[in-house]
This record gives C-alpha cells, sequence and structure tokens, in this order.
C-alpha cells in the first residue's frame, strides 16, 4: 500500500497556537480596559441623569416640606402624616433617627444630598426648621427606565465595536512580531536544505569507498584508523538522512509492509556497532520472535536509529544501554546524562537541544514523534539527570 502523508513538525500550526493564546491575553485585558470605560461611562450617565431630576425633586420637596409645617402648625387639628402618589418620603431628626417612612427601604444614605439604588432615585435635603422634630428629609421616586436601557445599548454597541478594532489591530500586531521568527526559521530550513544537497555526493563516496576496504588484509594500526573513519562516516550518513527526512518528509511516498522487528533492531544495532565499542558502552538486549508492525521499513529504522543515537552520544564512557522488544512495545535504555523532568514535553520540539557539549541539531526526536504520529505510536520517555533515559515506542 503507497501512502503519501506528511507529519513534519508543523510549524505554522504552532504559531497559530501562539496567535491564539496570545489574542486569548490580549482580549481579555481589551475586556478589562472596555469594562473599565464602561463603569465609568455608566457613572458619568448616572449622574447626569441625577442632575436632570434634582430640580423636579427639589420643587417636589419644597411642596412636602409646606404640607409638613401645616402639620406642624395645625398638629392638635391634623394627625395625619401627608402623603403623594408621586413620591415616598421620611422624615429624620438630628441624630439620624426615623421620625416616619413611607419609604420601601429603611436604609437611607442622609450624607448624600442624591443618589440611585435599586432603580430608586433619593433626595435628601436638611430642613431649617425643625418641623415636626425633623431635621432631614427625604424623597424617593421611581428611576426612568429608558436611561438605563439606552445606556447599556450604547456600551453594548460602541464596545462590540471598538473590541472588534482592537481584536484586529491585535492580530496584525502579533503577525508583525513574529515576522522575523517566521523569517528565520524560513532561513534555517534553507539552509538544512542546501547543506542536506551539498552533502550527499560526499558521504556516498566515502561510504562507498570504505565498504570496498579489506581490513582483514591492513595492519592493526591501520585498521584502527578505518575503523574512526567508518564511524564519522556513519555519523554523517545518520546526520544525512536526519536532514533528508526533515526537507523532504512531505514528498517520501510510504511502502507500507509487514516488518519483523526483531531483523530491523538486529540491524540497526550492528550498524551502530562500532560508535557503541568507541564509546567502550556495554550493550544487552532482549527480543522477543515473531513480532511484527505494519509500517515503512525505512521508517521504522529511522526512528530507531534516532532513538539509539541519542542513547549512544549522551551516555558516558563505558556506560550501559540496553534494547528491549516485546510484542506491545520497544524499550531503549541507557544510563547517560537524563533530561530533567520539566524539560521532557519540550524533548519532541524541533531544534530543542539540552545538552551542547555534543553535536546535533536538536531533530532526531522531532522525526520520532512526526513517524509515531503518522503511524499512531505512543512514544514516552522516563529520564532522570544524571542518571539515564528509557524511551518506549508503544502501538
Amino acid at each position: 500500500m503507497l501512502v503519501l502523508k506528511n507529519w513534519d513538525i508543523n510549524l505554522r500550526s504552532r504559531e497559530k497556537k501562539t496567535l491564539r493564546s496570545f489574542l486569548f491575553l490580549y482580549a481579555f485585558l481589551a475586556l478589562l480596559i472596555l469594562g473599565f470605560v464602561a463603569f465609568l461611562y455608566y457613572g458619568l450617565e448616572r449622574d447626569l441623569m441625577l442632575q436632570n431630576q434634582r430640580e423636579a425633586l427639589s420643587n417636589l420637596t419644597n411642596e412636602h416640606i409646606a404640607r409638613l409645617k401645616s402639620l406642624h402648625v395645625n398638629l392638635g387639628k391634623e394627625q395625619t402624616y401627608p402623603r403623594d402618589e408621586r413620591f415616598n418620603s421620611a422624615i429624620y431628626d438630628s441624630s439620624l433617627k426615623q421620625i416616619f417612612s413611607t419609604l420601601s427601604t429603611n436604609k437611607v444614605n442622609l450624607y448624600e444630598d442624591i443618589y440611585l439604588k435599586r432603580n430608586h432615585i433619593y433626595f435628601v435635603k436638611e430642613l431649617e426648621s425643625y418641623y415636626l422634630g425633623a431635621r432631614y428629609i427625604v424623597i424617593e421616586i421611581d428611576a426612568p427606565l429608558s436611561w438605563e436601557k439606552k445606556v447599556f445599548r450604547k456600551l453594548l454597541t460602541y464596545g462590540a465595536i471598538i473590541f472588534g478594532i482592537l481584536i484586529v489591530i491585535g492580530y496584525f500586531l502579533l503577525a508583525l512580531l513574529l515576522r522575523p521568527m517566521r523569517d528565520t526559521i524560513t532561513l534555517l530550513d534553507r539552509f538544512i536544505k542546501d547543506t542536506t544537497h551539498e552533502l550527499n555526493t560526499p558521504v556516498n563516496t566515502i561510504l562507498s569507498n570504505i565498504e570496498m576496504i579489506e581490513l582483514t588484509a591492513l595492519d592493526e594500526s591501520l585498521a584502527k584508523k578505518i575503523k574512526r573513519i567508518t564511524i564519522a562516516s556513519k555519523t554523517i550518513s545518520n546526520l544525512y538522512d536526519d536532514l533528508t527526512y526533515l526537507v523532504l518528509s512531505h514528498h517520501i511516498i510510504s511502502h507500507d509492509e509487514e516488518v519483523d522487528l526483531k531483523v530491523i533492531i538486529e540491524e540497526r544495532l550492528e550498524y551502530f556497532s562500532l560508535l557503541i565499542e568507541s564509546k567502550k558502552l556495554t550493550l544487552t538486549s532482549t527480543l522477543e520472535e515473531n513480532v511484527f508492525l505494519m509500517i515503512d521499513r525505512k521508517k521504522i529504522a529511522k526512528l530507531i536509529d534516532n532513538i539509539l543515537s541519542n542513547a549512544i552520544k549522551y551516555n558516558k564512557i563505558g556506560g550501559t544501554i540496553h534494547v528491549l522488544l516485546t510484542p506491545e512495545y520497544i524499550e531503549i535504555s541507557d544510563s547517560g546524562r537524563g533530561i530533567e523532568t520539566k524539560k521532557i514535553n519540550q524533548a519532541f520540539e524541533r531544534y530543542v537541544r539540552f545538552d551542547h557539549t555534543v553535536g546535533g541539531f536538536g531533530i532526531g526526536l522531532s522525526i520520532v514523534a512526526a513517524i509515531a504520529k503518522e503511524y499512531t505510536l505512543h512514544v514516552s520517555i522516563d529520564s532522570k539527570l544524571h542518571e539515564g533515559t528509557t524511551v518506549r515506542i508503544a502501538w
């Protein structure tokens, strides 16, 4: 079966994720600012409405004061507190105690001359004469409903327009800020592509000539030098394969077949045998028979190569590597430098490297992740700093 897929790490999708995160934060801050401005605007509109009501309330208060005066003068003849259908009222003595009230609430702020509370407007006036022992008179009327609806309508309409404009500005601002990063990544990818093209001929020449050398016919000293050249050549070849996959993965056609994983692993261990020997590593393996997987042979080899390469590269001199194959997973463990727990999630990101004392571009595990994603394999890393790393590929 031929399958054409591109599971290369999608930098554009990561850029979109960054864009969404920025816009979310930007939108949240914009809403906070708009909410603060709306609060101020609402307060100004409320104060304007109260000022418009002040004159009418002052006139109603004066009318009621005249009735209180009449009641005070004719107290023996009249015993009923004056009422008016247009408003409710209350009187308080100089110690702020209520004398009489028809208000809808018992909690009145006598320190404000006019204010709005629960859709009612309250007007407070201090009396010049103590009619009926009263020092303060309070008038309560219903607040006009239209003003609040009008204010909220304006806030929603203009707020939505301003918010939309701010989001558009934020989008273009972020795009402008991301442009240098996007250009840098493009430049880096172009550099890798050009480097890969230039490596092709010398790598093939070195490998083909080394394969024709009969080591048994050489003296020990020269054989060791040839082995060193072989190790260096395989290192370059492995890097070349990684770069080729990185640049051309979207052009690679997968030839899926039933692959014997034990055979593949043994081939790759043999390929890396000189590298393992050069670092005096102890290699052990437990490989079960008849473990098959439907996958492209070259891609599963590339996946294993990158994990083995890291196990060798970041291992200590005289360390250990163990390869385990079961019907459920492949597991490669090493006694290397390990990764900090908080950084493990970044290990599969392209160009991310945690140790700069050895060479590399930080692309090996990103290729592992891409191949695993293509074939729905689960890759997990268990690592402890200065103790070692275990990478498991399960299916």
